[in-house]
C-alpha cells in the first residue's frame, strides 16, 4: 500500500510537467475515450489523477455504485416535473465558473456581487460581461438547473 502512494505521488509530479497534448493522451489511455474538447488543463489533471488513484487504491465497491445508481434514478423520476427551488447564497460566498479557458470568481455581497474588483447589481450582469450574451446569472454560475431557472 505504501508503494502505491509513492507511485501516485510520482505520477502527479510527472503530470504537472506534461503539455496539454500529452495530458490528452494520458486521458485517452486511462479513460479509454477522448477528453471533452474544452476541458481545462486543471480539470484534465484532476480527471487523470482520479483514475490513477482509483487504479492504485481501488474504486468504489460495486454495492455502493449500485446504491448510488439506484438513488440517482429514483431522485430523477421524483423530481423530473418539479421546478428547481431557488438557491439562496449568503454574502461572502465565492462562486467560480470557467468560461473559454478562464476561471472567473465572483464574491457575493449583501448589496450585489463583486467581480474583478468591481461591484455589480446581479449575477446576470456579470454573466453578460463574461460571455457577451444574455445569460441567467444563477444558471451560468450553476445555482439552478436548466429547468425552472431563476434570474438574479
Amino acid at each position: 500500500m505504501r508503494k502505491a502512494k509513492l507511485d501516485v505521488a510520482a505520477e502527479l509530479a510527472r503530470l504537472e510537467a506534461l503539455t496539454s497534448f500529452d495530458l490528452r493522451g494520458e486521458w485517452r489511455r486511462l479513460h479509454g475515450m477522448q477528453p471533452p474538447k474544452r476541458l481545462s488543463r486543471d480539470l484534465m489533471i484532476r480527471g487523470i489523477t482520479y483514475k490513477l488513484q482509483e487504479r492504485a487504491y481501488g474504486g468504489l465497491a460495486k454495492s455502493v455504485l449500485r446504491r448510488i445508481s439506484g438513488a440517482e434514478l429514483e431522485t430523477l423520476s421524483k423530481c423530473e416535473n418539479r421546478k428547481a427551488p431557488r438557491v439562496t447564497v449568503q454574502p461572502g460566498t465565492q462562486l467560480v465558473r470557467e468560461w473559454n479557458g478562464q476561471t472567473h470568481t465572483v464574491l457575493v455581497r449583501s448589496d450585489g456581487v463583486e467581480w474583478r474588483g468591481k461591484r455589480y447589481r446581479s449575477l446576470s450582469v456579470v454573466a453578460r460581461e463574461i460571455t457577451g450574451a444574455h445569460w441567467s446569472g444563477p444558471r451560468f454560475f450553476g445555482l439552478t438547473s436548466s429547468k425552472g431557472a431563476s434570474d438574479g
